[in-house]
């Protein structure tokens, strides 16, 4: 062997016994998954892909700590900072994250650019001052009431022409559902019209296939893949036009041809004074300035819209199809739900049962609903419509637990596992008990009495993120949930398989297969 390869095999030799001196320092201050050599905890993502989240949970459970449950996991192929994921299911580390500091946790570089091509710098995709301007401009919006009304009609819409119409049919063939598809269209349908002022009527009885709603669930799908993939990587397919990007520039360019359409229609009317008065967000932003005094652009425009439509779609609709589940799974607790609701009904609409299916409910007889609210949050605390989110580290930090946090690294904070840890929740975490949310001796929601940790559950964000339609979602739920549950019995489809699908939200794999029967109203207790 001459010199020159004898010195590139010390070389290579020295880098080799470098590195394993890293990891095996590295090794012992990890927990969670087992770590392997070059490989990082993949090995255990892939065996574990099909139950991730229950994954995660386990690995917590399991984690040294005594009280709440944090790990860190190094993936391969990236830098040292970037290959290190904090993963944490403690209250009093999410509210460090989403709260204390939250100026040092953003939504990060990596992520804003996997998914600027779709969402450009709108809400859903922006951290600093421009997330604050529109932030206070939204909550300008979310705070009135006219929304909420404009909301309860979009729904009440839906439900009376479509949803009743659809499973009257479904229950007249005795024909099974899948009523995660039902809830997402009419879901789809509803933000789009809180968002824009037009329903793109995708919950009709011959299930169109629409082309801003095709485009728009691809482009989401296709943007979220980008995060699989180091940021390099995916940047240098777009370049060359390779994977699933030209399709991805294509469903943008659907989507965007669709919104502005609507814009400029929209400044015509304003033009020519025929303008109709709208309460949808799309005219409401129209009408203001942004941050420099101006008119917001076409593009900007198109971007509040796709940002509002992004973060208020599926999150609903996943949430009912799960509760709808549960209830065919807790017959008990059905009973109470619709006890509530016919108490409700009794005293606003009369004893007649035909008046309580005629007209959905009003926002005045949503609002009684209490037990009702606290069967969804349950819902939610078990599976979560984000069952997780992630944060970029701009400066080494140290969270409440003293885990120590590197910067430029991420940390991931599991919704699904805090729902399912004694420490959190006590002993009967993992059972559906609607009743945790409601304070002793009364009916006010537990989150409202004092001593509730609101880190504890965070399905819809918390701190300065907390999710604007809150509220609206809770209507919007609420409205569909007494609308199905007054009219019919659902029973699951024999042989069906229900189980997660692996994606940033909690979707049913293969739906929720359902059979429609009839509703004895005569037979709740009141």
């Amino acid at each position: 062997m001459d010199s020159f390869s004898l010195l590139l095999l010390l070389l290579l030799l020295s880098l080799l016994s470098a590195y394993l001196l890293w990891f095996l320092s590295l090794s012992a201050r990890l927990s969670g998954p087992r770590v392997w050599p070059f490989l990082g905890s993949l090995p255990s993502l892939f065996l574990n892909r099909r139950r991730l989240h229950d994954w995660i949970a386990s690995n917590l459970k399991n984690s040294p700590t005594l009280t709440y449950q944090t790990c860190i996991c190094p993936l391969p192929f990236l830098s040292l900072k970037q290959g290190l994921v904090t993963v944490t299911a403690n209250p009093k580390n999410l509210e460090h994250i989403l709260k204390t500091r939250f100026e040092n946790y953003p939504k990060g570089p990596h992520w804003q650019a996997a998914f600027h091509d779709l969402l450009g710098s709108g809400i859903f995709n922006s951290d600093g001052e421009s997330w604050v301007v529109q932030r206070k401009t939204a909550a300008l919006e979310f705070t009135t009431r006219t929304l909420k009304n404009s909301m309860a009609r979009w729904v009440n819409r839906a439900i009376k022409l479509r949803l009743w119409c659809i499973l009257d049919r479904a229950q007249t063939l005795e024909k099974a559902v899948n009523l995660q598809d039902l809830l997402l269209r009419l879901t789809f349908d509803n933000i789009c019209g809180l968002a824009f002022g037009k329903d793109p009527e995708t919950l009709s009885p011959d299930f169109p296939l629409n082309p801003f709603s095709g485009a728009f669930d691809k482009a989401t799908e296709t943007t979220l893949q980008r995060l699989l993939y180091p940021e390099f990587l995916w940047k240098i397919k777009k370049i060359f036009g390779l994977g699933m990007e030209p399709e991805l520039n294509r469903c943008i360019k659907v989507v965007d041809d669709y919104l502005t359409e609507i814009i400029a229609s929209r400044k015509e009317e304003i033009i020519s004074g025929t303008e109709p008065e709208r309460d949808d967000l799309l005219s409401r932003f129209m009408k203001r300035k942004d941050i420099n005094g101006n008119h917001y652009t076409n593009l900007a425009l198109r971007r509040i819209a796709l940002n509002f439509i992004l973060a208020g779609r599926d999150t609903s609709s996943v949430a009912l199809s799960w509760f709808f589940w549960l209830l065919t799974r807790n017959r008990e607790i059905e009973r109470k739900v619709l006890a509530e609701i016919a108490e409700t009904l009794t005293k606003s609409r009369g004893p007649d049962t035909n008046q309580w299916i005629a007209e959905p409910l009003s926002f005045e007889e949503l609002d009684r609903l209490v037990y009702l609210k606290a069967a969804l949050s349950e819902t939610l605390r078990l599976y979560p419509s984000v069952p997780q989110d992630f944060k970029y580290v701009i400066s080494d930090d140290v969270l409440p637990d003293g885990t120590e946090i590197t910067a430029g690294s991420s940390v991931t904070y599991s919704i699904y596992s805090v729902g399912r840890m004694e420490s959190v929740w006590g002993p009967d975490c993992l059972e559906f008990k609607p009743e945790r949310w409601l304070g002793t001796g009364d009916s006010r929601f537990q989150s409202l009495k004092e001593g509730f940790n609101s880190f504890k559950f965070v399905a819809f964000n918390g701190g300065p993120r907390i999710c604007l339609g809150k509220d609206l979602a809770y209507l919007q739920m609420k409205s569909i949930a007494s609308a199905v549950l007054l009219r019919y019995r659902l029973e699951r489809d024999p042989g069906h398989k229900v189980e997660q699908k692996m994606s940033l939200t909690l979707f049913m794999k293969n739906g929720l297969m359902v059979r429609v029967n009839p509703r004895d109203l005569k037979a709740i207790v009141v």
